[in-house]
């Protein structure tokens, strides 16, 4: 029993953006059911290599506990079946470009009325308000348009995207906050109402601090690199056998520092504003010291006294880090046609209702047939006529 056990979400999403924020839901307990094209499905079944049977990773990475119905809604019948879908549903979540579903009747204004429970959520690039509504939204350009874009990379380099889909990623999580806060209002109000999430706005909000000190200083904050615009030391050094982080966030630790490292740095840099202000003359001094031994013996000894640091690791060694097994962060999986998989699970731990990876991604259409006679009541003769001329 999830804390979300009982709502229906019919998720009318593809690609990343959508389908994240459904997983979350589900993870949660939720009934997420997946309306896809009959014939392709989400484009990102299609997406690799690497595939495993005739899966891509990329879908299996985001569509577990979710049921597949193959659905042609354009067609008169198969949106009555869409109707039928959205009667029972909670949540209806979707990340068409502004106005496409308009055209369908399927939008929040058309559909509120008949439906007045109903949660509908919309992610889109730049909203469903103001002059560039009608743009599509894809993370790349989003990353750029958002300002992190900006922020990323080296001073002497051209801006760089953060290696996974972050503006996709964290519009998911924003809209699965927004339904769930939609959810709890209603049980208050007794009626849904529209969540719109834009990728642009989600973007702006990551900008936190340094959208602050924009708004303080008037300047752009410049590229720096993995170093931090604020803290001193914080930021990547090189050992003797690769690279390591070290995040000194107070002048306490800034002392136990100096004290492993013996560095003899002067009493300019007893406080952070004084490292902050000399970093040109402070940072060779500590990666100077920081070459002559390993990564392993720098993590030791500073986390010994309280001081944070950490490897550079890649995903190999993420992804067998005892921790992260402890934390149920891998979650092995037996998929139909992929044969044994992994997802990843749930970062929210609740004691009394967790979150759970129940079922595998689903093959394309493999619930079609189960929600039609089992939710809709329809016969094994009326889905194979509807098979037959491709609305399912």
């Amino acid at each position: 029993m999830g804390p979300l056990t009982g709502t229906t979400v019919l998720d009318l999403t593809r690609v990343l953006s959508g389908p994240y924020c459904t997983m979350l839901l589900a993870d949660m307990g939720a009934r997420v059911i997946k309306i896809e094209q009959p014939r392709g499905g989400d484009d990102t079944r299609h997406w690799g290599p690497p595939f495993l049977g005739t899966e891509s990773a990329y879908f299996l990475s985001i569509n577990r506990n979710k049921e597949s119905v193959t659905l042609d809604f354009k067609n008169a019948r198969g949106r009555a079946l869409l109707d039928q879908l959205i009667a029972m549903s909670d949540v209806i979540v979707e990340n068409f470009r502004p106005g496409t579903l308009a055209r369908l009747g399927l939008d929040y204004a058309t559909l509120a009325p008949k439906h007045p429970r109903l949660i509908y959520c919309s992610v889109s690039g730049f909203g469903h308000t103001g002059p560039r509504a009608h743009e599509p939204g894809y993370d790349a350009v989003l990353q750029g348009e958002g300002g992190l874009m900006s922020l990323t990379g080296s001073p002497d380099t051209p801006p760089v995207r953060v290696g996974v889909a972050v503006a996709d990623i964290v519009s998911g999580i924003f809209a699965c906050q927004g339904i769930s806060a939609a959810l709890f209002a209603r049980e208050r109000t007794g009626r849904g109402q529209q969540v719109d999430i834009a990728m642009l706005d989600t973007v702006a909000a990551l900008l936190t601090y340094q959208a602050g000190i924009y708004f303080a200083t008037g300047q752009p904050p410049q590229r720096m690199g993995n170093r931090h615009p604020t803290i001193v030391p914080y930021e990547t050094f090189t050992a003797s056998d690769g690279e390591f982080v070290i995040a000194v966030g107070t002048d306490e630790q800034w002392r136990k520092f100096c004290e492993v490292a013996a560095l003899e740095a002067g009493e300019q840099f007893a406080t952070n504003r004084g490292r902050v202000t000399g970093y040109a003359e402070l940072r060779p001094l500590i990666a100077e010291r920081m070459r002559t031994e390993t990564r392993s013996y720098w993590i030791e000894r500073l986390g010994e006294v309280g001081v944070p640091c950490g490897s550079v690791r890649n995903l190999h060694e993420v992804f067998t880090d005892p921790q992260i097994g402890a934390r149920g962060m891998v979650v092995p999986m037996s998929h139909p046609t992929a044969g044994d998989i992994r997802v990843l699970g749930s970062p929210i731990k609740l004691s009394d209702t967790p979150a759970t990876q129940r079922t595998p991604p689903p093959t394309l259409g493999e619930h079609t047939e189960t929600v039609l006679r089992q939710d809709l009541g329809l016969t094994r003769d009326a889905i194979g006529e509807l098979r037959a001329n491709g609305v399912i």
